[in-house]
């Protein structure tokens, strides 16, 4: 196992001196590899009671091993070599990393943007098997995801049963009807572990497995934090990290996460999802903000930002002012932020196991598809983007006024959350937006995919505090996607997913800018040079 190794200044080392004791004393980490449910208080003893299968999950998941590599190996004698992964939230992002990590190709889709879908559907269906990942399946993004497989698979002569593979939890309807259905494969997971805490289950393990990446290192290497991290002594790095995480005073609730050298493709957006999904509730919990090591909110040393910094062992880094660095192999990290997410949980007060806020969207989105209202109109219209917003748009009459006085609701301890319905991988370079809006606002900003991010930090939008300003982007398609024996396109699900979200929020009393791009290209660039131009101004500004 490579060496794991952390180092705290400021607020997080004050934390660590605070918190670490009693934690030692009351034998937090002992007891949390001994499934100990009452950790997290009475209210939350239900929910932790089946959700701490993840402390054993890495020596659980070594008899996938031999099932993994021996389906891996006669799908290649087949001559299938492409795995795509049709999955959401935990079933998506984990091996996302694991692949990214190994080098190796994997397709996710993770969308029901139909040009991305339709991206999938189209690349080497010839050589192409399916990972169909839900612990229930009645997620309608997966389930929508493998209708449109299958279709295409029967349609190109391909039998679609021989290149489905399913990942589900035993005995859940989809496990029951794949098994009915005679597809190729189907992969329990342990039920007793949630989503966002199953990276070293067959929900991380399958689809990298059959990918390619080398899964048995993986898990011994998991196995061996595990023994690190269940020990009650001042050393322990997972302790070290929730008080980190949940323990500061007066509480940084922004974790500002950043890549800088640890050789891990992806981490962040991982521990995105575990921290803000596990901690964003009752109006409490941290925010990630995934940033690179010179982003602008790396060296804010704005009050309610904390730095943690990915390196790599045995590096010599030089820390700022609140800051911790943290370095370990993939797997070990991932033992590592799961426990340490565990503790910020019981520091915070909060069930770190749940995500009561999660299924309203869901709820809003059903509800718009089922009636199929007609959209909002727009305020006005700018070149290729329609504004909708708020009574605080005032006299805005161009999407550049528009962004500006949504930008103008920001508070001291706000945060700006840029979320982008559509195709993530064509226009990937909508990213670059996150830190020139960092800089303009001088405050944290995420920037999320939809509607993958509603499994992840749509929990923290709408649990926790109420200090987030929404920028939603959505574009229009020029060839919707039917989804088979559904009453409903690829492109109807996203717009009632991102006008579900919207509403949600707007219940909530958080302000909500809805840039609709009537043309893809256009509007992106559109937007870019709006953003830019703001980039611009403050920097002369500031000169």
């Amino acid at each position: 196992m490579s060496t794991l190794s952390y180092e705290a200044t400021g607020a997080a080392q004050q934390a660590l001196e605070q918190h670490l004791p009693a934690l030692v004393e009351d034998r937090i980490a002992t007891r949390i590899f001994a499934k100990d449910h009452t950790l997290w208080g009475s209210d939350a003893e239900s929910e932790s009671a089946i959700r701490l299968g993840w402390v054993e999950a890495a020596t659980v998941s070594q008899p996938l091993v031999k099932d993994i590599l021996d389906l891996r190996d006669a799908l290649r004698a087949e001559g299938v070599t492409r795995i795509a992964l049709c999955g959401m939230g935990g079933s998506s992002l984990a091996p996302e990393v694991i692949a990214g990590t190994a080098g190796v190709e994997l397709t996710v889709l993770d969308s029901t943007d139909p040009d991305q879908v339709r991206a999938a559907l189209a690349d080497r269906l010839a050589e192409t098997a399916i990972v169909v990942s839900s612990k229930s399946g009645s997620t309608v993004e997966t389930d929508s995801q493998r209708r449109v497989f299958e279709k295409a698979f029967n349609d190109a002569g391909i039998d679609a049963n021989s290149r489905i593979i399913i990942v589900t939890d035993p005995g859940s309807p989809l496990d029951k009807a794949s098994r009915e259905a005679g597809y190729r494969a189907v992969f329990n997971a342990d039920p007793n572990v949630g989503g966002r805490f199953s990276a070293l289950t067959a929900f991380g393990l399958v689809p990298s497995g059959l990918a390619g990446v080398d899964f048995q290192a993986f898990l011994d290497e998991a196995e061996e934090a595990a023994e690190v991290l269940n020990d009650d002594a001042p050393e322990n790095i997972g302790l070290a990290l929730g008080t980190a995480l949940g323990g500061t005073s007066p509480l940084r609730n922004k974790i500002v996460i950043a890549e800088d050298g640890s050789g891990i493709v992806g981490f962040a957006d991982w521990a995105e999802q575990l921290i803000a999904e596990s901690t964003g509730k009752l109006g409490t919990g941290v925010l990630p903000v995934v940033a690179g090591p010179d982003s602008p909110e790396a060296n804010s040393g704005a009050k309610d930002v904390l730095v943690v910094r990915l390196v790599a062992a045995d590096a010599d880094v030089e820390l700022g002012e609140n800051e911790v660095a943290i370095a370990g192999g993939l797997a070990a990290q991932m033992m590592v932020w799961e426990f340490a997410t565990a503790v910020a949980g019981r520091l915070l007060g909060i069930n770190p196991f749940d995500q009561p806020d999660v299924e309203a969207a869901k709820v809003a989105a059903r509800g718009l598809l089922d009636a199929q209202p007609e959209p909002t109109p727009a305020a006005f219209v700018d070149g290729s983007i329609e504004v909708r917003g708020g009574e605080w748009l005032g006299g805005a009459s161009t999407a550049a006024e528009a962004v500006s006085a949504l930008l103008d609701t920001l508070q001291p301890d706000s945060y700006l959350s840029v979320q982008a319905y559509f195709d993530r991988l064509a226009f990937a370079q909508l990213e670059g937006v996150r830190d020139e809006f960092a800089a303009v606002t001088g405050r944290p900003v995420t920037f999320g995919w939809g509607p993958r991010f509603l499994h992840s930090t749509g929990q923290f939008h709408k649990g926790g505090p109420a200090i987030g300003v929404f920028l939603q982007v959505t574009a229009a398609s020029t060839d919707d996607l039917a989804i088979p024996e559904r009453p409903f396109t690829f492109g109807e699900l996203i717009s009632a997913q991102a006008a579900g979200d919207a509403q949600v929020l707007e219940e909530h009393g958080r302000p909500v800018l809805r840039l609709h791009l009537t043309n893809r290209a256009a509007g992106v660039a559109q937007l870019q040079e709006i953003v830019s131009a703001l980039s611009a101004r403050a920097s002369a500004t500031e000169s």
